[in-house]
């Protein structure tokens, strides 16, 4: 997908703040400090819409970014940063699960993983979230480039494992790096949002 024109509409921490269209939303989830705002800037070709940090927990917001007139993506807080206060921790996984379970709009989530590690509880327990609520879900492991080619398919079978995928979730191996994976990434988006048709 060409886009040509991408623009943050809010940063939201209350359902009532959600903009009110009826375009289709991708989420994008993980861990924080798992490559999420790399990935969206990646898919964007750009470099500083999606604020990254050497900092884990910096999104503290819901952000909807709209693209073109299309779609928008939603990157919503990192979980499991451990320096983030307890009650911070709670006030996210609140929002979190507010905007997954109601959100009408929302086609599908990319949820992220670091490829250089086997899955986390917490990694666990956020896709079998989305898999109760019957999200389409596409599973990236991130930071790819760190992992020689040849183990690979040892990434996806820990993935695949430890998050205990059904078998028709798709993964996607991803590298913000060298690219990897950015047609597939987009492929899967294009396809959930109908725009594959256009």
């Amino acid at each position: 997908m060409q886009v040509n024109d991408v623009e943050i509409i809010i940063s939201a921490v209350r359902a009532e703040q959600y903009p009110e269209t009826g375009l289709p939303e991708i989420a994008f989830v993980g861990r924080s400090n798992v490559g999420k705002s790399s990935l969206i800037n990646t898919l964007l070709k750009r470099n500083k819409v999606a604020r990254t940090s050497s900092v884990p927990g910096k999104t503290q917001t819901i952000n909807f970014y709209r693209l073109n007139q299309d779609l928008h993506f939603v990157d919503v807080p990192g979980f499991g940063y451990a320096k983030v206060s307890k009650a911070d921790r709670a006030k996210f996984a609140t929002m979190i699960e507010q905007y997954l379970q109601t959100r009408k709009q929302l086609a599908g989530v990319v949820q992220l993983v670091d490829g250089r590690r086997e899955p986390t509880e917490l990694d666990e327990s956020m896709y079998q979230y989305l898999k109760y609520y019957e999200v389409p879900t596409l599973v990236v492991s991130t930071k790819i480039d760190k992992v020689k080619k040849n183990q690979w398919n040892k990434t996806e079978s820990q993935a695949r494992k430890g998050l205990h995928l059904n078998a028709a979730t798709p993964w996607i191996p991803f590298s913000s790096q060298t690219k990897v994976g950015y047609d597939e990434v987009w492929a899967w988006i294009e396809q959930q949002c109908g725009l594959d048709q256009q």
